[in-house]
């Protein structure tokens, strides 16, 4: 019996009070003895209940203790039988000790003492041995929330089949905004009669109208070649499910026309309002439209993921919007005191000689400009040799931390070209500090991209970012004088980007390219600066020769794993491939100096190498793509790329 009850009747107060009663017998018995007697027989008599009573009372509190805890055991063998909350322990051996009812009912055996935890809970094989967070796993038609104790060696179950359902219901039934855009609707409309260009329009109408029925969305026309859309999450899906298969309808539909009509569509399933998921649906839209239309862009996390793309884009540049750019670009330089000029890492003729032209162009503006180059690469050796030797280009040159200096000076003016990625420039640092940007690029526009620039060129129907400049420098206002070099450059950017005016070569390509020619360019001087070095050759034929043919038409080539190759030779190596005889696409793996493995890809344009590479983090376009992998080998980054191109064959093999 616990010691605080006996003392309830055996405290010092108790012995206090029965030693001051025999003191009190003893008192009154001096007196009168008869008294003392009397006193002490009773004192005897009451001392024999008080013992009688503590008897009973022990008795009576034993058994009660008795019958509580007897309760208790019960309640607690009630509550691990009966309480929805499986309990499991495990040996060293991650054998099953013991466990509760509810952990044999969720498994479905008679028997799991002696069985190992993993046989019986696969899915547990994905926690880390420490992993004392809650984990979620499925168990036939039921889904279970599982915590690790490892110190105790003990697993606690719970089912969360009904909060799986109602967090499934929830998503499934959020709202989802999109924008859906018809690509090239007045060109194709031009030359038609109003009677053909009613029917094209009604056929399209149509058709969409139907793919909305099919997958449970509203439409509204917002404009003749613009609606807007509503719908659920759980519609979206199925789109993704069938990769926006109404782009390929729409496609097949306007094939036979002479401009055909594409769609573009942005969707947003993010943002805390209406009005903020309004916005990233047009912002997708615009990401979609200005990788060149045909696809769709999907915004419902924290990336942008894309469809469709399958075919090249119609040129819709306007000499209009160069022109207006042109103003716009010798304003913000006539406002700067330097202008700063940054392409992405390891650039190549393309980007040195679009560098090369923005220089001119802000020198012609009375500004100061600089080319913010790290360190040179075999693309631009030839090049740079050119630039050292020159009158005055080999002054403005400088290194990115002395442009670190200016760059965040307000009077500063930072001009990106080649690239639109921060995470792929020479210094992304000035990106975060400089207060204004300039973008000049030909790229397809991915995800990622400079936050708040002041002026976007972005066109990715154009051949090269050099065509770009020069037809910036076509529009500025005066007689303007460029130096054989300066013209030179731009246009062996323009030939390295076509392959020899062989790929996406447009009428403004050789428009760009004669202007250059009118104003000094030497073709001997380009045959010179892209000349081949023999032991680059051999090189790359070296990587060829490791060459495997999949799915029939799809040549990869990986490069040694003790080797390392610079990026230029990694590309030229795959445009080797694509020129070969049934080859309908091509990618080359290769570590470059850097550590990093760089993986090139050309495309007839059958397939589109612009997603794939998108998918392994990098981009580009249609048939002209590429990305670099960190941390990684040939080996893993090869078997990542058969993954990757395992489920685009296997959704169709357009590179969806």
């Amino acid at each position: 019996m616990p010691k605080f009850v006996i003392q309830r009747w055996h405290g010092y107060h108790m012995v206090f009070a029965m030693c001051f009663c025999l003191f009190l017998i003893a008192l009154l018995s001096t007196y009168r003895w008869v008294y003392g007697i009397a006193g002490f027989v009773l004192f005897a008599v009451l001392a024999f209940v008080l013992y009688r009573a503590e008897r009973a009372f022990r008795k009576d509190f034993t058994e009660y203790i008795l019958t509580l805890t007897h309760r208790v055991k019960n309640a607690n063998q009630s509550a691990l039988d009966q309480l929805p909350v499986g309990i499991l322990l495990y040996d060293r051996n991650r054998m099953v000790e013991w466990h509760n009812p509810f952990v044999q009912k969720m498994s479905g055996r008679e028997r799991l003492v002696g069985v190992s935890v993993d046989d019986v809970f696969p899915e547990l094989k994905k926690m880390k041995a420490e992993h004392e967070e809650p984990f979620r796993f499925h168990m036939g038609s039921k889904s279970y929330e599982v915590i690790h104790q490892p110190n105790e060696r003990l697993y606690f179950f719970r089912d969360v089949s009904r909060l799986d359902e109602l967090q499934k219901k929830y998503r499934d039934e959020q709202t989802v905004l999109g924008f859906l855009h018809m690509d090239n609707f007045d060109e194709a409309g031009q030359g038609l009669s109003d009677q053909e260009s009613t029917e094209l329009l009604s056929n399209l109408t149509s058709a969409i109208s139907k793919w909305a029925l099919e997958y449970n969305v509203t439409l509204k026309r917002i404009d003749t070649d613009k609606m807007f859309f509503v719908t659920q999450y759980q519609s979206l899906e199925r789109m993704m499910k069938s990769k926006f298969d109404i782009l390929d309808v729409v496609r097949e539909m306007t094939r036979h026309y002479k401009i055909p009509i594409t769609l573009s569509i942005g969707i947003a399933s993010v943002g805390k309002t209406m009005v903020e998921r309004s916005q990233n649906a047009q912002a997708a839209l615009d990401i979609a439209l200005a990788r060149g239309g045909d696809q769709a862009a999907v915004q419902s996390g924290e990336r942008l993921v894309f469809f469709g793309g399958k075919t090249n884009a119609v040129e819709k540049r306007t000499r209009v919007r160069a022109r207006v750019i042109s103003h716009a670009m010798s304003n913000l330089i006539r406002d700067s005191e330097r202008v700063l000029v940054m392409g992405h890492t390891q650039p190549d003729m393309d980007a040195l000689g679009a560098a090369i032209g923005v220089v001119k162009f802000a020198l012609f503006n009375d500004c100061e400009a600089y080319i913010v180059l790290d360190e040179e690469n075999p693309s631009i050796e030839r090049l740079m040799a050119a630039v050292r030797e020159h009158d005055y280009l080999s002054d403005h040159v400088i290194s990115p931390e002395r442009a670190w200096q200016w760059a965040n000076e307000p009077d500063t003016l930072l001009i990106l070209v080649d690239t639109h990625k921060p995470s792929l420039t020479i210094e992304p640092r000035l990106l975060e500090v400089a207060e204004r940007i300039v973008v000049i690029d030909h790229h397809r526009r991915g995800e990622d991209f400079v936050k708040d620039p002041v002026l976007v060129y972005l066109e990715p129907y154009a051949s090269s970012t050099s065509e770009l400049v020069t037809e910036l420098l076509q529009y500025q206002e005066g007689r303007l004088a460029m130096d054989t070099l300066e013209a030179t450059a731009l246009l062996a950017g323009i030939v390295v980007d076509t392959k020899n005016f062989a790929f996406r070569a447009g009428s403004r390509t050789f428009e760009a390219a004669s202007f250059l020619r009118r104003h000094g360019a030497d073709l001997m001087m380009v045959q010179s600066l892209l000349k081949e070095d023999l032991s680059q050759y051999l090189k790359r034929a070296d990587i060829i020769k490791n060459t495997e043919l999949l799915y029939g038409n799809i040549a990869v080539a990986v490069a040694s794993e003790e080797d390392t190759y610079d990026q230029l030779l990694i590309a030229q190596a795959a445009d080797t491939l694509l020129n070969m005889q049934g080859v309908a696409a091509s990618f080359v793996i290769g570590k470059r100096e850097d550590g990093l493995v760089a993986i090139s890809a050309r495309s007839l344009g059958d397939l589109n190498v612009q997603l794939i590479m998108e998918e392994l983090g990098g981009g580009g376009h249609l048939t002209n793509a590429a990305c670099q992998l960190k941390n990684t080998t040939i080996k893993e980054s090869r078997e990542r790329l058969l993954e990757v191109l395992k489920e685009t064959m296997e959704s169709g093999g357009s590179g969806e």
